[in-house]
Parts: C-alpha cells; structure tokens; sequence
C-alpha cells in the first residue's frame, strides 16, 4: 500500500513492543511459545515473502503485540487475528488505533483458541499468515487448512525443524507425519531462515518459513480421517515396514500385506518412501477389504481437529 493510502501508519520496533508489554503488563510465557517479533523488516519480509495482496482477507494467529499485523496491514490486507491470550486480544484494537489510525477497520479480533475454533467470523479469507506458537505449529496450520477451505495460500513462521519436517518431500530423513498431511492439503516449500534476536525474548531455538499453496485433495471416496489414520500407523514405528506398521489397521500383517500390494506399494516399504497419493491408494485397499470393526479404529470426527 503507498504511503498516500496508508499515512499514519507505523510499525513496531523493540522500544514499541516493550512499552506495550508493560503498558498491558504482559509478561510473555513459554508455555503459550510467546515470542514477539522487534524488527520491522522482519515482518515486512515475512509479508512480502507470503504474496498477501491488496484487499485480500488474512487469518493471523497469535498475533501478540501487533507486530506482524501491522505490517498486514501496511501491505492493503483485512486482517482476521485469532488471539488465545485475553489481555493480548483485548490490547490489540488499541495498539492498531495508535500505530494505524487509518485501518482499524480492517482488524476483527477473534478471542480463541485456533485449534479449536470451528467458525470464522467476516469475509472468508484467503490468506493465512502467522507466526505460530511452537508448540502447536504443526496441529493449528492443519486444522486450518482443513477448517478453511477458502485458503488459498499461506505463510507461517515455525521453528525450523519443523519447517524443515512440513516441507520435508517422501525419501527426506525428516519426512513424516507433518509433511505427509500437509501434502493433502497444499505444496509446501521452505521460504527462508529467521534469526533469534528478531524475538523479545528471543527463543532458544532457530526459525524457519514455511509457504504453502492450496491444492486440491487427491480424488478418493475415503475419508480424510482413514488416510490420515494410514499415515499416522505408518510413522508410528519408523523404522518398522509397513507390512507390520499396519497390521493394527488391517487385522493382521497378512492383510496388511495383500492391501499393500493391492495398493501397488512393496509390503516391505517405509512410510517415509511414500507420498499422499501412495497412502490414499493403501487407504483405499484396506477400506476395500475390513468390515466395520475397523471404523473405529481410524475413522475420527468428520469436524474434529486434525491431529499431527
């Protein structure tokens, strides 16, 4: 956005950000992964890098002290931020008032827990850009994907292992349950490093950008439950072959055995060597041959969180 449309606009620095604290008295805490963004051309790079265009609805999670929202907000974007801590989403309208008197209007706060919301008020978006709690990076960027089928791309800030796992592709050492369920949703891609002293308090750990691009679901007749239930027996023992990690989900490793190769996948493969579209097919070979003792075993809550 030019600065003609947005003139009074500015956004967080370290001093900004520790008045606010103490002004709300705010003490950020391990337990909710709270690290507030200091450094302008941080969040400015983080927008730039997630494509977030003029006029366009994004979902923010954990916003904190506004840092990331602002720079939202500078680039044209309305802004949905969904804020677990009361104090945080009771202080944020204020802070946008003060740094960016021109857009107020386009911040809606949602008090809420995002991994377990189940409705978004406003537009629906079609952007979702956050700097997610570590903790639960993983389980809310999933729960999203699947609660908001309007999204059509995003970027999150993760740590990096876990950037590194949600972007991991099939025969990676670190691909896995993440980067397979991410895969049924999107096509994810690293987008680039972070440094510790952007945070205040900075974290003990490094930071990563993920980027993803919505994508349409494999075509199946499955559930998304049962394939993901596939995926999760598959990485439950990473070093067992899926002849016996799915011997659970099949009744016994015979059965598991001619479903895999009913599937067109060696009984004797890993998890880690296969992609969606490999587990969809497994899936669908068990479905083809268990009764409805299995149902239960993998098959969740259609509405439910999605697990990682």
């Amino acid at each position: 956005m030019s600065d003609a449309s947005a003139p009074r606009l500015r956004l967080l620095g370290p001093a900004e950000v520790r008045e606010l604290a103490a002004a709300f008295d705010i003490r950020p805490t391990k337990q909710r992964g709270q690290n507030f963004v200091i450094d302008a051309n941080t969040v400015r790079r983080i927008v730039r890098e997630s494509g977030v265009r003029e006029g366009e609805t994004v979902i923010e999670v954990g916003p904190g002290l506004g840092s990331l929202t602002l720079a939202l907000l500078e680039a044209g974007a309305d802004v949905t931020a969904i804020e677990i801590d009361p104090a945080l989403a009771e202080a944020l309208p204020g802070t946008i008032a003060r740094f960016a008197p021109d857009a107020a209007d386009r911040v809606r706060v949602v008090p809420a827990d995002a991994m377990r919301v189940t409705e978004i008020p406003g537009p629906a978006p079609t952007g979702l850009v956050a700097n997610l709690p570590y903790n639960v990076s993983v389980p809310v960027l999933l729960h999203l994907m699947a609660l908001l089928p309007s999204l059509e791309h995003g970027l999150v800030m993760v740590q990096s292992e876990v950037a590194d796992r949600l972007a991991a592709k099939p025969g990676s050492k670190v691909y896995g349950v993440p980067s397979a369920k991410a895969a049924w949703f999107a096509d994810v891609r690293r987008a680039g490093a972070i440094g510790r002293n952007v945070f205040w308090p900075a974290p003990n750990v490094d930071s990563g950008l993920v980027a993803w691009t919505r994508r349409e679901p494999p075509t199946t007749k499955v559930s998304r439950e049962r394939v993901f239930a596939v995926i999760d027996a598959a990485f439950a023992h990473r070093r067992k072959a899926l002849r016996g990690a799915l011997r659970a989900l099949a009744g016994s490793a015979e059965a598991a055995s001619a479903a895999l190769e009913a599937a067109g996948v060696e009984p004797m493969a890993r998890g880690e060597s296969l992609d969606i579209d490999a587990f969809v097919r497994i899936a669908e070979a068990l479905d083809g041959q268990v009764d409805g003792q299995v149902d239960g075993q993998v098959d969740g809550p259609a509405d439910g969180p999605v697990s990682a």
